[in-house]
């Protein structure tokens, strides 16, 4: 009978935790190493919208999920909690690429109706007047010559 994976837990959550519990987090990939004085670790650093999760990824591991972790950019990783102080690692035994999820990310989002992984610019607080307020105001001279028109109407300058 297969094990149950463990229930997903935020990133942040992690910082709760007691060392050596298993655990199972999500998130975007922002970053993957490999240093050549890592004897063919791969470090992975997740991030969910309440912070990062350090993730070690020893070599047999690496061979088995090899195209979840360097091509996945939403992977969800089930390990082992490793704490050094301050500092925690999810050390991974499961790696799953969830990238297939990205576009439907913020879809049935019930704040909001626009997607999760697009950016609307603020308006600033002086441009949030009624449109007709807008467009009924009128145009402004641009050029010095046309401002020199509004502001002598009864010279005539060619």
């Amino acid at each position: 009978m297969p094990r149950t994976p463990p229930p997903l837990i935020t990133c942040a959550a992690l910082a709760e935790r007691a060392d050596r519990s298993v655990a199972r987090v999500a998130g975007l990939v922002i970053t993957r190493q490999r240093p050549g004085t890592a004897s063919g670790v791969i470090f992975l650093t997740l991030e969910d919208e309440t912070g990062v999760a350090n993730v070690v990824v020893w070599p047999k591991t690496y061979e088995r999920f090899r195209r979840a972790v360097i091509g996945g950019r939403l992977l969800t990783v089930t390990g082992r909690l490793q704490r050094e102080g301050a500092v925690r690692h999810l050390i991974a035994w499961r790696i799953d690429d969830r990238s297939d999820l990205l576009d439907e990310l913020g879809l049935e989002d019930p704040v909001s109706s626009e997607r999760g992984d697009e950016a609307r610019r603020p308006v600033p607080p002086e441009n949030r007047k009624a449109p007709r307020l807008r467009e009924a105001a009128k145009p402004r001279a641009r050029h010095p010559r046309e401002e020199t028109k509004t502001l002598f109407p009864s010279r005539d300058f060619h």
